[in-house]
């Protein structure tokens, strides 16, 4: 069984070539807008290897996955905003 960092860094390379349909970057600040975690806070990290879902680092510096369709861009994002 791969460990969880060779995993993460699978993920992370098939996300790269997926990106393109991932409405988020590596290290945007995202939240859970809605499932059974709503309200969830954390750091977009990557998509996983079924690109429906992605890694986010939640404050307490766990990493766990979630539906990308129930993550929205935090408040507290300055992306797509004019300088």
């Amino acid at each position: 069984m791969p460990e969880k960092d060779e995993d993460m860094l699978r993920n992370s390379v098939y996300a790269v070539a997926h990106s393109a349909s991932c409405p988020f970057q590596n290290g945007d600040p995202v939240y859970l807008a809605k499932g059974s975690y709503e309200g969830t806070v954390g750091t977009f990290l990557n998509l996983r290897t079924d690109p429906q879902w992605a890694d986010i680092r939640e404050p307490d510096h766990n990493v766990r996955a979630h539906p990308v369709e129930w993550m929205a861009l935090s408040a507290s994002s300055s992306r797509g905003m004019p300088a």
